[in-house]
């Protein structure tokens, strides 16, 4: 029987109905009451309150099952937006969002990651700054920016554990500090992380699914969502599928362990491999000394799929230890989807799909319970940067801020529950 929920757990009553809403595009209170489990009354209190802030309207009246045609729900788009940055090795993607997910505004550049935090800090407020004047986005209007990248972290305290790419990274409190800078609270995270949760957020998955998320940059990570929420492990650090091993007599890995699977299948192993066949190196112009390792691997990528032998054996044995991972996650989470995501699978993603899916259909050790699919994920390159955003909208709108004074970002520059 429904029943009304208890006050400490108002937030994730508000949460569950906000989601009801997005997933549903319209739905009306009845449907909401049923869907959730919750009493009549209580959906009336929360959307009351929704609709107070401004968060949710009325879109009009349904089809009448005999009655008086029921009002119909929907979220406010412009209500709030969010800001996702990824902040990568090599490049940085800025994208604004609104309350419904959709992207209002991007943009992409290079570099920043090789400058001294702060140095290139202030240059990336710079541009997230304009990309929201360029779409017309009023900063009380914006929850908060989700800054995404590699880890280890300590995403309470918003520092980066790393010392890549450079040693001045490490540790350094990257969250406040942008905080600081642009007056709105920033939550620091994990791309692939952020780029699972983004899935769910944009309908790409069946929301009751427990699926992973294996995301491809110029490293490797791997993100699980059950039930809608991101599975975090004792510090945030969990699921670095990057880092286990694949050769425990390998060679020894920045992280600690040996025989990682990110030195066998990430893409600067696969440049460095090219690099390393005189012929090939030269037909797709790779630079020797070149740090932008993901731009070298498109283009082996490219050449692979357009019948380059030798670049093809080069993905393809990429492709056969990601297949040794896929099969590890699946079997650690008993997955049922696995979402490829990153600017790595954005020209060789077909590749690594195709194998990837014959090796959990011949290898993953409850392939006889049930099926376990491997697709490619909706957001493309930008899907860390689109989940980072989609993570503020969750956290903020747990809990009604309306009451709160903005722009005290820096006392806050974590949003971290």
């Amino acid at each position: 029987m429904p029943t009304s929920p208890v006050w400490g757990s108002r937030s994730k009553t508000r949460r569950m109905v906000l989601d009801l809403i997005r997933a549903a595009g319209t739905i009306s209170r009845v449907e909401l009451a049923t869907s959730s489990g919750l009493t009549p009354p209580t959906i009336s209190d929360v959307v009351r309150d929704l609709i107070l802030e401004g968060l949710v309207v009325e879109a009009g009246r349904g089809a009448s099952t005999g009655g008086k045609p029921p009002t119909l729900l929907r979220l406010n788009p412009t209500a709030r937006y969010s800001v996702g940055v990824l902040l990568e090795r090599n490049a940085c993607v800025i994208v604004v969002i609104d309350l419904t997910g959709r992207q209002v505004g991007r943009t992409s550049f290079h570099g920043t990651a090789q400058m001294p935090p702060e140095q290139a800090l202030p240059l990336l407020a710079g541009q997230v700054t304009a990309l929201l004047d360029a779409s017309g986005v009023a900063r009380d209007r914006v929850l908060g920016i989700g800054l995404v990248s590699h880890g280890p972290q300590d995403r309470p305290a918003g520092r980066l554990l790393t010392p890549q790419p450079t040693n001045t990274w490490y540790g350094y409190p990257v969250g406040p500090r942008l905080a600081e800078i642009l007056g709105v609270p920033v939550l620091l995270d994990n791309d692939a992380a952020a780029a699972a949760i983004g899935e769910y957020w944009l309908g790409a998955v069946d929301p009751r699914s427990t699926y992973g998320c294996l995301y491809m940059s110029t490293g490797i990570g791997g993100g699980v969502v059950v039930a809608g929420e991101v599975y975090r492990g004792s510090s945030s650090n969990s699921v670095e599928i990057g880092h286990i091993s694949v050769d425990v007599h390998g060679n020894e890995c920045p992280c600690g362990n040996r025989g990682c699977l990110e030195n066998y299948a990430g893409p600067a192993v696969v440049v460095r491999q090219a690099l390393a066949v005189p012929a090939l190196a030269g037909r797709l112009a790779l630079d020797p000394d070149g740090t932008d390792f993901l731009t070298g691997f498109a283009r082996i990528a490219a050449a692979a799929n357009g019948g380059d032998t030798q670049a093809r054996h080069l993905i393809d044995q990429s492709a056969g230890y990601l297949g040794h991972a896929a099969v590890t996650i699946t079997a650690l989470f008993d997955l049922d989807t696995i979402v490829l995501a990153g600017p790595s699978f954005a020209v060789a993603g077909p590749i690594y799909r195709t194998r990837l899916q014959q090796e959990v259909n011949r290898r993953s050790f409850a392939r006889r319970a049930h099926p376990v699919r491997v697709v490619l994920s909706v957001s493309g390159s930008d899907a860390a940067a689109i989940g980072g955003a989609v993570l503020v909208l969750q956290s903020e709108l747990a809990g009604s801020r309306s009451t709160e004074p903005r722009a005290t970002a820096a006392s806050r520059a974590t949003i971290s529950r």
